[in-house]
């Protein structure tokens, strides 16, 4: 099968290898109908994520069909269209049991990272029975394409935020976590969104889905008097990180209210820094690390209700055999590329 990889060079190449078979129990093989690329492919690519391992195949957003199952495997057969959790995770250990998946002891962030992932044709998932989700029936797989990762993140941020009906909460980056964000706010019943990017195309994009209340551009904007201003001088009730960028961070806690939640959702390449002489007497509450996507099956079913729809994102469409033109755009953002789905050849 195809299957591409990354090199310690930092070089990408698609290549053949043997179509993975179960090696566990409570494995499945997946047939990979529609898989897509993520910003911390590119983190992984770049040396940034120190437990990747190279030579191993990329991706961990995917949707396909169950082609084998273990043995162990109850709720699960062949043949079932499914949705996979970014994560691996055993559901029985002391970190599953309280929620905390990313950390399982016997899996977590895996796929793509020290286990061959989903840019392929087919791909192992261990634990398939907590790490796959069946796709409702009125789902197709482009519906589906995003719940186990960027939707996942966008959820668990807007839950990190403890979001009440009279809250104002700030996104920062209208990239595809921080629009999953904005969806995931408005699930919550947020009373105001403010999405902040300094691409005017994304947020004229934020506008056309509704996704936000009101839009700030940086490079046109006092961000941190316009959100005084929005919020009778107090400052945001919570605050999503989703950026990642050189200074995001700094202006998360700096526009939010004292005692607000800043989570944040997004990935660095550099460290940053937690002034706290600065912040003395604000009284935040940060909340960040890997996204615990505990809430596959639930976003499926406000998919499948019409309350969420993540189609939009996808802005393009390849088959894995042009899999690294399309890392180019997407790593370029070529043709305002958001995300894009990688098609069986």
């Amino acid at each position: 099968m195809k299957s591409l990889i990354w090199h310690k060079d930092s070089t990408i190449e698609l290549i053949s290898k043997e179509i993975p078979t179960v090696l566990h129990p409570r494995d499945a093989i997946v047939k990979v109908t529609l898989s897509t690329i993520c910003t911390s492919d590119l983190h992984i690519i770049n040396g940034f994520v120190p437990k990747a391992i190279p030579e191993t195949t990329l991706g961990h957003e995917f949707v396909g069909e169950i082609v084998e199952i273990g043995k162990d495997v109850k709720d699960l057969k062949v043949g079932d269209r499914v949705a996979a959790n970014c994560e691996t995770f055993c559901g029985e250990c002391f970190f599953c049991k309280k929620g905390f998946i990313n950390n399982c002891e016997n899996g977590g962030w895996e796929l793509g990272c020290s286990i061959d992932g989903c840019q392929a044709e087919y791909v192992r998932v261990p634990y398939a029975d907590c790490g796959l989700a069946k796709l409702p029936d009125n789902l197709s797989y482009e519906n589906a394409l995003f719940v186990g990762d960027i939707l996942s993140s966008g959820y668990w941020g807007a839950e990190l935020c403890e979001i009440t009906p009279d809250d104002t909460i700030v996104v920062i980056g209208a990239g595809p976590v921080g629009l999953c964000s904005m969806l995931s706010a408005k699930t919550f019943n947020a009373k105001k969104i403010i999405a902040i990017d300094i691409d005017d195309n994304r947020l004229e994009l934020v506008r056309k889905e509704k996704l936000a209340d009101i839009t700030l551009n940086p490079a046109k904007t006092d961000i941190e008097a316009a959100i005084k201003d929005l919020t009778s001088g107090r400052g945001s009730d919570g605050v999503i990180e989703a950026a990642g960028g050189e200074n995001t961070f700094e202006l998360a806690w700096k526009i939010a209210r004292a005692n607000a939640i800043v989570a944040v959702v997004a990935m660095y390449e550099q460290n940053q820094i937690l002034p706290l002489p600065q912040m003395y007497g604000k009284n935040l509450i940060f909340k960040t690390g890997g996204v615990d996507a505990v809430n596959c099956k639930k976003l499926l079913e406000l998919i499948s209700a019409g309350t969420i729809n993540t189609d939009f994102l996808i802005t393009h469409k390849l088959p894995l055999s042009k899999i690294k033109e399309a890392y180019k755009i997407f790593e370029k953002k070529t043709d305002n590329c958001l995300k894009i789905g990688i098609t069986p050849d």
